[in-house]
């Protein structure tokens, strides 16, 4: 008598369930891809396929698809580099453009234009465009195309010619006024301006009286630097202690006279350079003399801080009077003494 085994009736049942679930899904996923397939179309179009070498030509790349029913797609472009292949450039591209089907409110098409040029003759073919659909889980591609490049024929019988020169064009006095209107506009202005402008100052003229200069005669150097002598004689900085501020205004008085006198930039420079540049003035030494030794004694006082005795701070003052009586120009002495009689 024959058994009947429920267990191994169980398994296999549950073999088939599984085989059977594997191939709905297998159908399931073969459908939606069939349904991409049938709502995306994918288009790439030379505007020429011929073109001479150097010269550029238009590919338009183009995706066609339907969004209905809930339907959810992310359409992505190919990447586009600088050249399709080594022989063919992409010399530029356009933005992304999207068109709504008028009719249709669910089509779109969306596309793109590529400038592409070669300066390789021969047929190039231009491999497909993929465009990724949903990250990847479906991809479309365009149809494969050819590009014919040639180059310009040449008559190897004819002789070489030169390169033919600029097309000669008319142009008037009337051609340059209208390419230069606005520099015809300003220079009559300005023009016109100067005219007002010089009219205005002729009228000013006849109406205000001619304007009078003073000249004022100018003080001469050693004039200026005794009053400073004498002034800074009067305030006694020395009997008062004040050695640094009297060495220091005596020095500033004996180097404006050099400055003024001799066109020497003696308050710019140490006392060396102010000596080093006498060595060749028309100075008596007695005087060169007198000037070293105010000098020094100067420096001594504000730099090593030196205290003189009375005598050497007179002594000092005494010589920038003698250097000074010493040096004067000339011309300066006669103009004063005529300014003194009148």
């Amino acid at each position: 008598m024959k058994v009947f085994n429920h267990n191994s009736y169980n398994k296999k049942q549950s073999s088939f369930g599984k085989i059977f679930r594997w191939c709905l899904m297998f159908v399931l996923l073969l459908s939606s891809f069939t349904g991409y397939s049938q709502d995306i179309k994918a288009t790439a179009i030379l505007d020429s396929n011929s073109i001479l070498i150097g010269k550029q030509t238009k590919l338009q790349l183009s995706i066609q698809y339907r969004v209905d029913g809930g339907k959810h797609l992310k359409v992505e472009f190919p990447e586009i580099a600088d050249t399709i292949r080594k022989e063919i450039e992409v010399v530029g591209q356009s933005a992304i453009d999207t068109i709504i089907d008028k009719n249709d409110p669910y089509l779109f098409t969306q596309s793109k234009t590529l400038y592409l040029t070669s300066f390789d003759s021969g047929y190039w073919a231009i491999p497909p465009f993929k465009f990724l659909v949903n990250n990847d889980t479906a991809s479309v591609l365009t149809e494969p195309l050819l590009l014919q490049v040639g180059t310009v024929a040449v008559d190897t019988t004819q002789a070489i010619k030169d390169i033919k020169g600029p097309y000669e064009e008319t142009y008037s006095w009337i051609d340059w006024l209208k390419d230069n209107m606005y520099v015809v506009y300003g220079s009559l202005a300005a023009i016109l301006i100067t005219i007002i402008i010089i009219i205005i100052i002729r009228r000013m003229r006849k109406v205000q009286p001619p304007m009078i200069v003073v000249e004022v005669p100018k003080i001469p150097a050693h004039i200026t630097a005794l009053e400073k002598l004498d002034k800074l004689r009067t305030e006694k900085l020395w009997q008062e202690g004040k050695l640094k501020l009297y060495h220091s205004r005596l020095t500033d008085i004996v180097r404006e006279y050099i400055e003024d006198r001799f066109k020497i930039q003696a308050l710019e420079q140490t006392t060396e350079e102010i000596l080093f540049g006498f060595r060749n003035a028309a100075v008596d030494e007695e005087s060169k003399r007198k000037l070293k030794q105010v000098l020094i004694l100067a420096d001594l006082v504000k730099f090593a801080k030196e205290q003189p005795l009375p005598d050497e701070n007179e002594t000092s003052m005494n010589n920038v009077y003698d250097f000074i009586n010493g040096t004067k120009r000339e011309d300066e002495i006669t103009l004063t003494d005529k300014t003194t009689k009148k």
